[in-house]
């Protein structure tokens, strides 16, 4: 039972929570933006990688993620919040750290003596093709239990706020430990880079080995602090009976007892027959792929276009002002419906909905990445411009992530989110494999590929771009005609 104080001042320790959930996802973006920031100017070189090849490796970790999340969150909601973040964090920093091992057992399948052998074969050539086909399989193995571990962080994160947050305070709970992805990717290129760079000059491997492994023990940090701190709100001896009553003030009228009747429990495949379920999936498939393009492509993009690598001081600077742009900016994303419920006295669905219908408008900004950056010659119009849209999406996401909660009873909330999870991921694998393919495509036609007035890959770059510009509205579309509004799961 419960060890509360019946203290009249409430206690506040649902931020304590939700600062546990930032941290948790500031981890998880790190170790997914290591090998972003380290494939093209360390590991390529050693494999002879191309476009094409990171783009199957990245495409490879969505639809893994993708059909991970389908039963991820089944799996949150069976094993508890608990046991299922615990489990969820091990996997992934396991996998975090496993990459390390890419390169030595790349160089032992091929016989090789040393990195730089591998290194000095000649690009293009069988050797080379045979290096860069093992060392891809190898790293699709390490992304796929990262994959594995990640699938749970989102779909354990909003059950943890649907067990200690009102519906009212949802969104801005999630807009706040959702900045976690941004603020990972803000911290990874100022960080990570200079790791890499840093062993690289010590002789240790190529560098890069030792930003995955310090990167991905991080994570195992956090298991220390969470199996202390974390308990079911009526359990923990760190909630009063105020915050208590706050926290589940939209269901006061259900049991709250330790032996409250369990809610009916609902299939994975029963929950494709809600048309709220459908919602969400849409929102997740057209928007997704958008986030994962900038999070993966942006430090290639800019080393491609303009020339700065990652390790680079400009380099840096323009990631870091990109994300620092979404992080600030995205957390008011959360707040805004919160104005919406108490000002304008709306119900949390519709306005959300409205929240998130202006920030689909953020992401046509996309349009004129290219224009601006190539016609004046300068990276931080895109950096700026990526930067906006990208605030425009972790604000949406976070409205999106929270009508779940509003729409689908706490037992079902894992399960929506593992689901419309599935469907961003392979929304991510689509535009990650074909930014890839195209980006290599278009760079062997130069001149003979041209989209309006781009040339080469900068053509290719342009028509991802306008793809990201419009996901956004069109998702929203769909999203209202599927549920025009408020309308709550009854089991």
């Amino acid at each position: 039972m419960s060890n509360q104080k019946g203290n009249a001042k409430m206690t506040n320790y649902r931020w304590v929570m939700c600062a546990m959930l930032f941290l948790a996802t500031t981890v998880n973006y790190m170790d997914r933006q290591v090998l972003s920031l380290t494939w093209k100017d360390f590991i390529a070189p050693e494999f002879h990688w191309t476009d094409a090849d990171y783009g199957t490796i990245t495409a490879a970790f969505s639809l893994i993620y993708a059909v991970c999340m389908l039963f991820a969150g089944k799996f949150v909601d069976w094993m508890g919040t608990k046991k299922g973040y615990l489990w969820a964090i091990g996997v992934w920093s396991f996998g975090a750290c496993i990459h390390a091992a890419c390169g030595w057992a790349t160089m032992h399948i091929e016989g090789y003596e040393s990195v730089a052998a591998m290194a000095a074969v000649e690009n293009g050539s069988a050797a080379a093709l045979a290096i860069a086909s093992v060392s891809v399989w190898l790293f699709l193995g390490a992304r796929a239990i990262l994959a594995l571990g990640e699938a749970g962080n989102f779909p354990a994160a909003i059950k943890t706020t649907a067990e200690y947050f009102p519906k009212k305070d949802r969104a801005f709970a999630t807009s706040i430990f959702n900045a976690g992805a941004s603020v990972g990717a803000l911290v990874a290129p100022a960080t990570i880079p200079l790791l890499a760079q840093y062993f690289k000059d010590q002789g240790v491997g190529g560098g890069w080995e030792m930003a995955f492994i310090i990167i991905g023990g991080i994570g195992f940090l956090w298991m220390g602090a969470w199996v202390f701190m974390y308990d079911k709100p009526e359990r923990s001896r760190f909630v009063n009976k105020a915050e208590l009553a706050y926290m589940q003030q939209d269901d006061a009228e259900e049991q709250k007892a330790e032996d409250a009747p369990k809610e009916k429990s609902v299939s994975i495949w029963e929950c494709f027959k809600f048309r709220q379920t459908w919602s969400f999936i849409v929102g997740k498939f057209f928007t997704d792929g958008v986030w994962w393009f900038y999070l993966f492509w942006a430090p290639a993009y800019f080393s491609d276009q303009f020339g700065y690598k990652s390790s680079s001081g400009t380099g840096m600077a323009l990631i870091v002002v990109l994300y620092a742009i979404v992080t600030i900016i995205s957390i008011g994303g959360g707040y805004l419906p919160k104005i919406f419920v108490e000002k304008k006295g709306m119900n949390p669905y519709n306005g959300r909905m409205l929240a998130m219908l202006i920030f689909a408008f953020f992401p046509l900004l996309a349009l004129f990445a290219q224009p601006l950056g190539i016609g004046l010659n300068s990276a931080w119009w895109p950096a700026i411009i990526i930067g906006l849209a990208g605030a425009g999406h972790q604000a949406w996401s976070a409205n999106l992530f929270s009508t779940i909660g509003d729409m689908f009873p706490k037992s079902m909330v894992a399960t929506i989110t593992g689901i419309g999870g599935m469907a961003g991921g392979i929304g991510s694998f689509l535009i990650n494999k074909g930014a890839g393919w195209l980006f290599t495509y278009s760079e062997g036609l130069g001149e003979a590929f041209s989209v309006f007035g781009f040339d080469g890959k900068q053509g290719g770059y342009m028509v991802v771009f306008c793809i990201c510009a419009v996901a956004y509205l069109i998702a929203w579309s769909i999203m209202k005609v599927l549920v025009p509004r408020y309308k709550k799961i009854e089991l």
